[in-house]
């Protein structure tokens, strides 16, 4: 089984899906049949590589809410992540492109560290207040999971895998994706949002069954809805 999950690492609830996910495959007896892909997706293509704007301030702008409602949201979003064992301090987060850490995760994927890649530069974003767009803080968030100083500089300060993420952004146009996280099973089924792990699991268990007859589908097993608030959009 593959599942093949389109986010952006500076996606509050990707981050929040990724540890409802993670959970949920602890407990899905086939787990060590399962690939995890990850795909490329940018909220904001068009983001400057630097910003003297607070998260407060970009949310509030995007969404045309007041500061005061933009905060709330993003305290209403960090007390969800504490929920799932994750440390947001968005009051730290430097908004920025999120191009060049995508071509890294592809980089990463190449040395066996894509999983790795991904998780350090959550990590790094929402609770540490690295400036993810920046070429030497990615480098060293690169060096830190096990990747080569020379090679990271040399992808980084070329375009290498921009095509591979250019790929990942046109597979989700096609798939209709506006919204992350977004989790593609088997290239067939769609689960969007962060849904709560117990809906992940019955989803994974249903598909399973389904490839596999022979194997029974649990009780009460159904598909999997979108949230309502569990996803970023562009």
């Amino acid at each position: 089984m593959q599942v093949e999950i389109w986010s952006d690492v500076v996606c509050p609830w990707c981050y929040i899906g990724k540890r409802r996910f993670e959970a949920a495959l602890a407990q899905f007896a086939h787990r060590d049949q399962v690939e995890i892909v990850w795909r490329s997706f940018e909220l904001d293509p068009h983001a400057s590589r630097t910003s003297n704007e607070s998260l407060n301030e970009v949310l509030a702008k995007k969404l045309g809410v007041s500061p005061a409602r933009a905060a709330a949201m993003n305290a209403q979003v960090t007390a969800l992540a504490a929920e799932e064992g994750l440390d947001y301090h968005l009051d730290q987060a430097r908004h920025g492109n999120t191009f060049d850490a995508h071509r890294l995760i592809h980089l990463a994927e190449t040395h066996g560290l894509q999983a790795a890649a991904k998780e350090r530069l959550l990590r790094g974003y929402f609770t540490e207040g690295h400036a993810i767009s920046d070429a030497e803080a990615l480098t060293a968030l690169g060096v830190e999971i096990g990747l080569p100083a020379d090679e990271v500089r040399s992808v980084l300060s070329s375009d290498a895998y921009a095509d591979d993420v250019r790929a990942d952004e046109r597979r989700a146009q096609q798939l209709g994706i506006s919204g992350v996280p977004f989790y593609v099973i088997d290239g067939t089924y769609g689960i969007s949002g962060a849904q709560p792990a117990t809906a992940f699991l019955s989803a994974l268990e249903q598909i399973w069954a389904e490839a596999h007859p022979s194997t029974p589908v649990a009780a009460g097993v159904t598909d999997a809805a979108a949230c309502e608030d569990g996803s970023c959009t562009i």
